[in-house]
């Protein structure tokens, strides 16, 4: 994978990785039930499920590339055009509410990594994302295995750290969500709507 596309990758996928989502919003509710170390295996397991659905996402599009290149050009369009409607979506929406129930149940590791698998594995939206997202990175004359490997590795680094900080700051980010939720949720829509009309002009 050339580094300047992964450095473009990286950006993006830093971008996207801070927008709303379930996993997301999951790691803040757990981070501040369970404290940051226990929302640790909530993280892994959403982690794990985000390299899956990248991997169905790839070599799908890695299949359809052996039928005809033509077919990228066309995943990289319909993709950017998927990524500006989820970004005008994303801005329209509300902003993220978390409200806290108390539990007298102690959760175990398992049940949290499950959680956050099943979150991330089972949301129909992440492989519709993932199948618009990818193709604007995949270069078709290298490794699609080592260009899966580059990718999700990266993607799934992210959202460690990424969901890692939010559950360690749980408690302060939920007034913050409160009272900037709309205006976080519009930048966040700018990402999407910048990333889907940008990556698919690039050459």
């Amino acid at each position: 994978m050339a580094l300047d596309t992964w450095l473009i990758y990286l950006v993006a996928a830093i971008g996207l990785s801070l927008s709303p989502g379930p996993n997301g919003l999951l790691a803040l509710t757990h981070g501040a039930l369970h404290g940051r170390r226990k929302t640790l295996w909530t993280i892994f397991g959403g982690s794990v499920g985000f390299v899956a659905v990248i991997a169905l996402s790839m070599f799908g599009i890695g299949a359809l590339l052996q039928t005809s290149l033509v077919w990228l050009t066309v995943l990289k369009w319909l993709g950017g055009a998927y990524l500006v409607w989820l970004g005008v979506q994303v801005w329209r929406s509300p902003p993220i509410g978390v409200e806290l129930q108390a539990t007298g149940s102690v959760r175990g590791g398992g049940s949290l990594f499950r959680q956050g698998l099943l979150s991330a594995a089972t949301n129909p939206k992440g492989i519709l994302f993932f199948a618009a997202f990818l193709p604007q990175f995949i270069d078709p004359a290298r490794s699609l295995w080592l260009q899966f490997v580059i990718m999700a590795g990266t993607f799934a680094g992210i959202e460690v750290v990424t969901e890692f900080v939010i559950a360690s700051t749980a408690h302060r980010i939920r007034p913050w969500l409160q009272r900037v939720g709309k205006r976080f949720n519009q930048a966040c829509g700018g990402v999407f709507v910048a990333i889907g009309a940008a990556l698919p002009l690039r050459a």
